[in-house]
């Protein structure tokens, strides 16, 4: 038996095959060890989405492969979307690395492993579009929240995305496997359930029923037992109906926050990315998301510097943005990404996407100063995250914050908190951008 190391990049969906990996690792009786110093072998887990993803991967290849050399770990394993974008260049360019297994070979993590231990080499590229394979997990989230995938890959296509090609076509997961998950969550612990797929909407749409079962699957995750908070990702606009709404608006414990990627508004520019709808419809759905379900904090993510977007565009966007006051924006730089339609196209400098990019993040830091202000006085329910040992202070977050994405609540507090439990605090100030208050010892 060996001691295994895993090192998972990139988004919260990655993280689950990784914990899916770890647990198969773990059965088959080898030792999943906690820091990869030791390791007999690593698995670094990859993104392969974007430039940045890319990059970062890259250099934790690198790193393992300086350990390596020291003698302080065995084989490199990667796997993930960069292993299934480029697989004979990362064998063939970075000779630190073992064997790679691509996305649809996640189940042969333990030959791949075995195989390596026996100084074989490791190539694995089964097929992308397969049907999820179920198996347990080992969480690497704090014990009080854990994500759960409820489909993978994407029929979207939009034209500046490699996903599909590197995960293969929808597929949700029965609803029966993703409850029975959900079950073991809640009686480990979990207070606080995050559902992701790539597009969370369209769950259901590929089974036998033909029909968008998210409305059904989130009622019934809600009945069970030890949930406190239920937030839903990646939700595709053109997806969400009435009978999703009316669930997120009366189901007590569905926290009213949506993640809702649109990637831009105008109108053009969303017909170069292949993206359903236009700008009128994302006005139409934010105004009815705001007035059927108060107090609802929405998050997007937009795309600057795509090609054909113009001054005039651009504008648009941003004008769009601070008449939505969206709470939560990401802004990225066009990447074009080989293998996608967008990375045909001519593209204007790298710099004037990055300047774009910049000029959002302007404005949402403006919304959300607004927004912040708007806070302080109030009281709020917060979810205690840990203890900050640098400043010495207790932090949490709001249903307005998913983990690792959004902000904190730094508690001010005399007594001891634990991690994973929920009190109240008194909003009255700031740090950082970061919200800040008091405990009120009676939610103790």
């Amino acid at each position: 038996m060996a001691n295994i190391g895993f090192i998972s990049l990139g988004c919260a969906k990655n993280q689950v095959d990784c914990e899916r990996m770890m647990y198969r690792v773990q059965e088959a009786g080898h030792t999943v060890q906690e820091n990869v110093v030791g390791a007999d072998v690593v698995v670094i887990n990859t993104c392969g989405f974007i430039d940045s993803a890319k990059s970062e991967a890259i250099d934790h290849i690198l790193q393992m492969g300086q350990l390596k050399s020291e003698g302080l770990v065995g084989k490199i394993l990667v796997t993930g979307c960069l292993s299934q974008r480029y697989q004979e260049e990362i064998l063939k360019e970075m000779p630190e690395v073992d064997g790679v297994l691509g996305t649809g070979s996640y189940t042969q993590i333990v030959p791949s492993i075995e195989k390596l231990l026996e100084d074989n080499s490791v190539a694995e590229f089964g097929s992308i579009d397969a049907p999820e394979e179920e198996t347990g997990r080992i969480l690497t989230t704090p014990e009080h929240y854990a994500y759960i995938k409820i489909a993978e890959g994407c029929d979207n296509r939009c034209s500046y995305c490699i996903i599909p090609y590197l995960r293969g076509k929808f597929r949700s997961r029965s609803m029966d496997d993703v409850l029975y998950e959900a079950r073991l969550l809640a009686d480990s612990g979990v207070k606080e359930l995050i559902v992701v797929a790539q597009d969370t909407c369209r769950y259901g749409t590929d089974l036998p029923e033909k029909k968008r079962l998210l409305p059904e699957l989130l009622q019934r995750l809600c009945a069970i037992d030890g949930f406190e908070w239920i937030r839903l990702h990646y939700v595709y606009p053109d997806e969400i109906d009435d009978a999703l709404i009316d669930v997120l608006a009366t189901e007590p414990k569905i926290v009213k926050y949506l993640d809702i990627p649109i990637q831009h508004c105008n109108d053009h520019i969303l017909k170069l990315m292949n993206r359903r709808g236009d700008g009128d419809f994302l006005r139409q759905l934010f105004q009815k998301l705001r007035e059927r379900i108060p107090g609802l904090v929405l998050r997007t993510s937009v795309i600057t510097g795509l090609p054909g977007e113009d001054e005039a565009a651009f504008e648009e966007l941003c004008t769009f943005l601070k008449e939505m006051r969206l709470e939560r924006v990401g802004a990225f730089p066009f990447s074009p990404e080989e293998g996608t339609p967008a990375a045909e196209m001519d593209y204007p400098d790298s710099e004037i996407a990055q300047q774009r990019a910049q000029q959002v993040e302007a404005i949402q830091s403006r919304i959300m100063d607004d927004y912040n202000a708007n806070i302080i006085g109030k009281t709020l329910k917060v979810l205690v995250d840990g203890f900050d040992e640098e400043f010495e202070q207790f932090f949490g977050r709001t249903y307005a914050d998913s983990p690792d994405i959004d902000g904190r609540v730094w508690i001010a507090t005399e007594e001891p908190l634990t991690e994973g439990t929920f009190v109240d605090v008194c909003i009255d100030g700031l740090i950082d951008g970061d919200l800040s208050g008091y405990l009120l010892e009676e939610s103790l």
